[in-house]
């Protein structure tokens, strides 16, 4: 009996990864231009890009975290123009994908979770400096995608989808966000822990990782006062870094991963391009919520 070769055996899987990857290319990219043709064979208008705008961290998990998920962005529209921007930190920068669009026409979707300064000033700012005719979407919370997606990361982290009473009378859940100065901010955090608290059927209450109060140690030691000492840290961040790491590290019991790149975050990212894409140009950019 001859003995197989493992290094050819894995030569040869990694050979069919790698056209399997690139039939997939070609197939997305043939999907996008046969989207601008018509049935009578003239040129469609082309869409809106979309500009995903991401904070960026200088957690090198972050960024391949958003990467992947403009990838399902990108599966879920593939005649869709996808970009990625980031405000600081990671490449590439907001204004140099802005500037490689020439004066083309996009929608900027921030992969932020509230209201706050870099969404009213920051993006807004960079976009007028720009020839791009941009529109602005507002923040991705709250909304009840995101909730599903916060429920089903808890669910992973071992969360139980069915308890007895004396067990949900000590269970609880604190939201830990990253935290503004910006008072809307923590507005759209409370109502995002308050739509989650309806999906568990426990408190839910909001808690952050720095400028904002009150910190998860508060929040722990107020569930604490009333009982709740089975208590659970839903990560309300949007991929890896320094500070879901601190606020998953303080967890008494468990701690949910980042929003990353489950289906309701791409989705969701497309329902916002969507709406402004059918707002009017001549009116105010989307702060909505809905």
């Amino acid at each position: 009996m001859t003995a197989s070769n493992p290094l050819h055996n894995e030569s040869t899987t990694a050979h069919l990864d790698s056209t399997a990857h690139l039939m997939n290319r070609i197939s997305s990219q043939l999907a996008s231009q046969l989207s601008l043709v018509s049935l009578d064979g003239s040129r469609r208008p082309q869409p809106p890009a979309l500009v995903v705008v991401a904070h960026g961290s200088r957690d090198p998990r972050a960024l391949s975290t958003v990467r992947a998920l403009l990838d399902k962005v990108r599966a879920l529209r593939p005649g869709l123009p996808v970009h990625l921007g980031h405000i600081e930190l990671n490449e590439p920068l907001l204004p140099d994908t802005l500037a490689s669009l020439g004066d083309r026409e996009a929608i900027l979707v921030p992969l932020l979770l509230s209201r706050g300064y870099h969404i009213k000033r920051d993006i807004p700012e960079m976009a007028a400096a720009s020839r791009v005719r941009a529109r602005v979407a507002g923040a991705l919370g709250p909304h009840p995608l995101l909730v599903e997606a916060l429920y089903t990361r808890l669910v992973e982290a071992g969360w139980r989808t069915r308890m007895d009473e004396p067990t949900r009378r000590e269970s609880a859940v604190i939201l830990a966000a990253a935290g503004s100065r910006d008072p809307e901010s923590k507005v759209d955090t409370s109502r995002t822990a308050h739509l989650l608290a309806g999906r568990l059927g426990v408190p839910v209450i909001p808690a952050y990782a720095t400028t904002a109060a009150p910190t998860v140690q508060d929040a722990l030691a107020e569930l604490a006062a009333r009982g709740r000492t089975r208590v659970a840290i839903a990560s309300y961040f949007t991929a890896p870094g320094r500070f879901a790491t601190e606020c998953a590290q303080k967890a008494p019991w468990i701690a949910s991963a980042p929003l990353g790149t489950h289906p309701a975050m791409a989705s969701l990212l497309l329902h916002r391009y969507d709406r402004m894409a059918a707002t009017p140009v001549t009116t105010a950019p989307e702060l909505a919520t809905a």
